[in-house]
């Protein structure tokens, strides 16, 4: 009988060595194959020089996950890697959909990894230490109607809300959108923080208001995190008080 590869699905972290996890690293370790978006596959390339990689740009996300389908059916162990936690707008769920929809029979391992709010958060200091949402600003896959709802929703309830994909070259407009909704339910002096490559080399963190935060650059590198009502700033931190009585 065939030998059955077999598909680790990786979250690398924010991108130093340092924030991944020690399971992340043993099944990198473990695999034959390397497959992810160039960027990421960059970020851990100092641990991958023996292995077999195969890198893509971006918006190909099936085609990497046929190829790591491809692979494993070879009888190879492969790593599919994704930046943060593969399971937070990662390459989790389009891998065991695409698996179950062959019904190929490759085992598939999720093994999680440090979000891109969990690294901005802890940069800032603790703006998430209540309840929280994270609402991803890009239309290339969900209606941009429906980004809306989820906003209004989130303003009314008082979260935190937590922004990836803020802007790129091609959405300028949708963090000026996003920023007007919070505004019909958080003050004007609401804090805000603003980290860019979070937990990677050339990290770049300003807390800010609501009111203000437009003045700052934001990008795709770039993790936007807006406190709710209660959250404050001590010493440079930007804290969420959980409520304990001090």
């Amino acid at each position: 009988m065939d030998k059955t590869g077999k598909i680790f699905v990786v979250g690398i972290g924010p991108g130093n060595i340092e924030h991944m996890t020690f399971e992340a690293r043993n099944a990198i370790e473990k695999s034959d194959v390397i497959v992810g978006y160039k960027t990421y596959v960059d970020l851990i390339e100092d641990i991958i020089r023996d292995k077999e990689v195969a890198s893509t740009g971006m918006k190909k996300e099936k085609e990497r996950c046929e190829e790591a389908l491809k692979y494993a059916e070879e009888g190879n162990t492969v790593s599919l890697i994704s930046s943060g936690d593969a399971g937070v707008y990662g390459m989790a769920g389009i891998i065991l959909e695409i698996v179950f929809k062959s019904k190929s029979s490759v085992e598939v391992e999720v093994v999680p990894g440090i979000t891109a709010a969990n690294a901005a958060a802890a940069s800032l200091g603790a703006p998430i230490m209540h309840d929280y949402v994270t609402i991803s600003l890009s239309d290339l896959l969900t209606d941009w109607s429906l980004i809306e709802k989820r906003l209004h929703c989130a303003g009314e309830g008082d979260f935190v809300v937590c922004l990836y994909n803020p802007k790129s070259k091609g959405r300028q407009k949708e963090i000026e959108k996003a920023r007007e909704i919070l505004l019909k339910y958080k003050k004007n002096d609401t804090l805000v923080g603003i980290v860019r490559n979070a937990k990677r080399k050339g990290e770049s963190c300003v807390i800010t208001t609501l009111e203000d935060m437009l003045k700052y650059d934001i990008d795709m590198f770039t993790t936007i995190i807006v406190g709710n009502s209660h959250t404050y700033m001590a010493k440079g931190k930007m804290i969420t008080p959980r409520g304990y009585a001090i």
